[in-house]
C-alpha cells in the first residue's frame, strides 16, 4: 500500500482592529477586512480579532449573527462594554477592557498564531498583541495608522494634566514600537516612527489606506447619473469626519468669501461629526454656499467626488496626520486635489507627483485664492486630475498595493 503524506497545516495569521466594518454595517474601515481576504486568497488561515462593540454606531453587535459565517476568514469576537463618544474616558476604560480580553484570548490560543498582526492605535489593545507574541516567540506587525496620544493634544492639551491623562497611552507605544517585529505604515511617516523609540533597525513598508478601484469605480457607475449637478455649477467637496483635526471653519470663511463673485460655487461636505452642528450655523450666520450632505455610502460618495471640480483634504495646522484614508478615494476620482494638510510628506506628494496644490493651513483668504485659481484654469486642472487617477492606479489600489504588507509578513514568517 503506497504511503500518504498529511498535507502541511497552513499557517494561521491572527488581524486585530477594533474599528473594522464588517456584514451590512454601513460604517467602519475596510482596510483590515480586506487584508484578511486578502491572505486567505493567498492560501493562509486567518483570523480577524475585532471588537463586540460597534464604535462607528455606537453599538453592540449580534456576535452570533450568521453573516459572520460563512467567510473566507473566521471572525473572533472580543467582549467590550462600549463608549457614547470618542473622545471620553469611558473610551479609555473600555479599550482596556478589550485589551485585557485580548490578553486573555491569547493565552488560551497560545501556540496556534505564526504571526500577529494588529492596529495601533488602541495603543494597550495593540501592547496585548506584541507581548503575546512576544510569549509565543512569533513575529509581531504593528500598523500604525493613527499616533496617540498626539491625535489627542488636538482635543485636550493642557500643559501638566494633558501629559498626565495621556501618559498610559505614551508609555504603550513606547513598549509596542520596542516589541514588534516588523512595521506597516499609512504613510512613510508613520512607518518610521517606531525609530525614535528603539535601537535596532526594523522592516517596515508603506501602504497607503487606500481603497478598491473597482469597488470606487463600480459605485460611479451606479450613482453618478442620479446626481443632479445644475449646469454651470462648479463643486469643491470635502469627504471625511467633522471633527477637531478636520479644518472645515475655514473651508466654510472662504466660500462665504467667494460668493458674491462666483454665485457658481459650491462646497459639497460629504460626512459627519461632532462639530457639524457648528458648522452648520457658520455656515447659515455667513450665508456660505456650502451644502451639509451628511454620511454618505461609499459608493454614492465616489460618485459624489467625480462629479466634483476640486476635492479638499482640509486640516489644521497642528493635526498629526499625515496621508489621510480618504486621500486614496479623492485620486481616484481623477480631480485636482488642494491640500491644507501641514505634514511635510502629504506636501511633498502633492507637489512632486502633481496632482493638486497647496496652501497654509487656517487661511481662508489663501483657500480662496486657491478655489478661484483653479476655477478660473481649466487645463490645470485636467492635468492634475489624469495625475491624480494615475498616481490612484498605482499607489492606493489595494489589490496591487497590500503585497507590500504580503511580502513582508511572509519574510518574517519565513514564508
Amino acid at each position: 500500500m503506497p504511503a500518504t503524506t498529511t498535507p502541511k497545516a497552513r499557517k494561521r495569521i491572527a488581524i486585530v482592529t477594533m474599528g473594522v466594518k464588517l456584514g451590512d454595517e454601513t460604517r467602519g474601515y475596510t482596510r483590515f477586512r480586506f487584508l484578511a481576504e486578502f491572505l486567505a486568497k493567498k492560501g493562509y488561515a486567518v483570523d480577524l480579532i475585532t471588537s463586540s462593540f460597534q464604535h462607528w454606531d455606537k453599538a453592540q453587535r449580534d456576535v452570533n449573527s450568521e453573516e459572520y459565517l460563512g467567510l473566507p476568514y473566521r471572525v473572533v469576537f472580543i467582549k467590550e462594554p462600549g463608549y457614547k463618544r470618542n473622545l471620553d474616558f469611558r473610551r479609555i476604560r473600555s479599550h482596556a477592557v478589550a485589551a485585557r480580553g485580548m490578553e486573555d484570548y491569547f493565552a488560551k490560543h497560545a501556540g496556534q498564531y505564526a504571526l500577529i498582526y494588529s492596529e495601533i492605535p488602541p495603543n494597550d489593545v495593540a501592547l496585548a498583541c506584541a507581548e503575546a507574541a512576544e510569549r509565543d516567540g512569533i513575529p509581531y506587525v504593528a500598523d500604525i495608522n493613527d499616533l496617540w496620544p498626539e491625535a489627542m493634544r488636538m482635543v485636550v492639551d493642557i500643559p501638566v494634566i494633558s501629559d498626565i491623562a495621556f501618559h498610559g497611552f505614551t508609555r504603550d507605544a513606547h513598549k509596542v514600537y520596542r516589541l514588534l517585529s516588523g512595521a506597516v505604515g499609512t504613510s512613510d511617516e508613520y512607518a518610521a516612527r517606531p525609530a525614535l523609540d528603539r535601537l535596532e533597525p526594523y522592516p517596515h513598508v508603506t501602504c497607503y489606506v487606500g481603497n478598491d478601484l473597482a469597488e470606487f469605480d463600480a459605485g460611479v457607475a451606479k450613482h453618478a447619473a442620479g446626481i443632479q449637478k445644475p449646469e454651470g455649477e462648479f463643486w469643491v467637496t470635502y469627504a471625511g469626519t467633522l471633527g477637531a483635526s478636520y479644518d472645515l471653519a475655514t473651508t466654510v470663511k472662504a466660500a462665504a468669501a467667494l460668493a458674491g463673485d462666483y454665485p457658481q460655487l459650491r462646497v459639497k461636505v460629504l460626512g459627519d461629526g461632532p462639530d457639524r452642528q457648528k458648522l452648520e450655523e457658520l455656515a447659515a450666520r455667513l450665508h456660505a454656499p456650502v451644502d451639509f450632505v451628511g454620511y454618505t455610502a461609499y459608493p454614492l460618495m465616489a460618485a459624489y467626488l467625480t462629479r466634483s471640480d476640486l476635492t479638499l483634504n482640509s486640516l489644521v495646522k497642528a493635526a498629526p496626520q499625515s496621508i489621510v484614508t480618504k486621500i486614496g478615494d479623492y485620486l481616484a476620482a481623477g480631480k485636482p486635489m488642494i491640500n491644507t494638510g501641514s505634514s511635510p510628506e502629504m506636501r511633498a506628494k502633492t507637489d512632486s507627483d502633481g496632482f493638486g496644490v497647496n496652501v497654509v493651513a487656517e487661511d481662508a483668504a489663501e483657500l480662496a485664492g486657491a478655489i478661484v485659481a483653479l476655477m478660473e484654469n481649466d487645463e490645470a486642472r485636467a492635468i492634475m486630475g489624469v495625475r491624480a487617477r494615475q498616481v490612484a492606479e498605482t499607489e492606493f489600489d489595494r489589490p496591487q498595493s497590500y503585497e507590500r504588507i504580503v511580502g513582508l509578513l511572509e519574510s518574517l514568517m519565513g514564508a
